[in-house]
């Protein structure tokens, strides 16, 4: 942990986050100036490597503080306990958008960590990425109830096509600009309506007690 960057009051460390996750998201990691993201943090260059010793060092805290952010905001509001897949992912929109609010760039520079191809930087971000969001492992963290979909489902196949189709909706939404958080939980909202009307089982309205 870095003990000096902890060390400042949250709001200076907020400035610093975010900073970089505009500079980062806007460019490739060869383009993009440690002199730009102090400039946005509003602090010197030589003061942010006081922080960190070097460009990667900031790229790959940035990317764990995204990882480890991400799952304790989806730990706190419950997704990880929930037996319903709908429910689990409504309560994780949530949080989510509350990140996106707090971080506006941290998605942009999600999508564009993904595809990095830098020789410097994409095997650490990979070997992150299998440990962090693989599809399996957020499969695992969810103890979900098959009973609630319909007959002959393919839960892996439609948790796949979930995310798939979210990765697509963000990548399209960050091609106009900055995510409207707002909007996003809009769009989610309907799909997962969607979703839910085409893979939950319905209930059988002619049970007899």
């Amino acid at each position: 942990m870095n003990e000096r960057f902890f060390a400042l009051p949250p709001e200076k460390r907020r400035a610093i986050i975010n900073a970089g996750y505009r500079v980062f998201s806007r460019n490739s990691y060869k383009k993009s100036p440690v002199g730009d993201i102090a400039a946005e943090a509003g602090i010197s260059k030589s003061l942010l490597f006081h922080y960190f010793a070097n460009k990667k060092e900031l790229y790959l805290f940035l990317w764990e503080y995204c990882a480890r952010t991400t799952i304790k905001c989806l730990r706190d509001a419950g997704c990880y306990g929930q037996t319903d897949l709908f429910e689990s992912m409504r309560r994780g929109l949530g949080a989510k958008v509350q990140l996106i609010r707090k971080y506006p760039d941290m998605g942009a520079f999600v999508m564009r960590a993904y595809y990095e191809t830098d020789p410097d930087i994409c095997d650490d971000v990979k070997r992150s990425i299998d440990r962090y969001v693989g599809l399996r492992a957020g499969a695992k963290l969810m103890n979900l109830d098959p009973a609630q979909f319909r007959p002959g489902v393919d839960i892996q196949m439609m948790y796949q096509e979930m995310y798939w189709a979210s990765v697509g909706y963000l990548w399209d939404r960050l091609q106009r600009g900055p995510i409207d958080p707002d909007a996003m939980e809009r769009d989610f909202l309907r799909m997962l309506a969607h979703w839910e009307a085409i893979y939950r089982k319905e209930e059988d309205t002619n049970a007899v007690d």
